[in-house]
């Protein structure tokens, strides 16, 4: 199996998913920063991603079967960049036009129905927009901004390629 076989980037680009998904639970769980609603969304995204390239992998599929993999690696992380963007966006905009903060995720959970969560989580609230992490200048939500580009530069290089 040479570096450059399909399976073997699809085994890469899940092993990346896990490094990012590690990095986050590091910031979440050693640094103490609450996800806000729009960084859980983008873990899902990440996550979705990260299965469908280790499913990818292990299925090791032909040209045909390698696309569809793609595909769908594409559709995660193209939403997964939407929602980076637009906590990006959040993070620009006054605070004074930013919708009220919210309780926590557990609280929602227990207390809210599921689609008002969804609805909540898909807009965002001030919460999303707070800075409260930076690495070289670039907030969280640009970092996975960043990553998702990648992400979505790994699924057209797998849909598009010939072999």
């Amino acid at each position: 199996m040479s570096l450059a076989s399909p399976r073997s980037l699809f085994l890469l680009a899940f092993l990346g998913c896990v490094a990012i998904m590690g990095g986050a639970l590091y910031l979440e769980h050693a640094l103490g920063l609450e996800p806000c609603p729009l960084c859980i969304v983008q873990r899902v995204f990440i996550i979705a991603f990260g299965i469908v390239c280790l499913i990818a992998a292990l299925h090791g599929p032909e040209r045909t079967g390698r696309r569809v993999y793609a595909f769908f690696a594409l559709l995660f992380a193209a939403g997964g960049a939407g929602f980076a963007g637009r906590q990006i966006w959040l993070q620009s905009v006054p605070a004074d036009q930013l919708p009220a903060c919210l309780p926590s995720f557990d609280f929602m959970m227990e207390a809210w129905p599921w689609m008002q969560i969804l609805k909540t989580m898909l807009h965002g609230t001030a919460d999303c927009a707070a800075v409260t992490w930076t690495l070289f200048g670039m907030s969280i939500p640009e970092w996975s901004l960043l990553a998702f580009a990648g992400c979505i530069l790994f699924s057209l290089y797998q849909l598009l390629r010939r072999t």
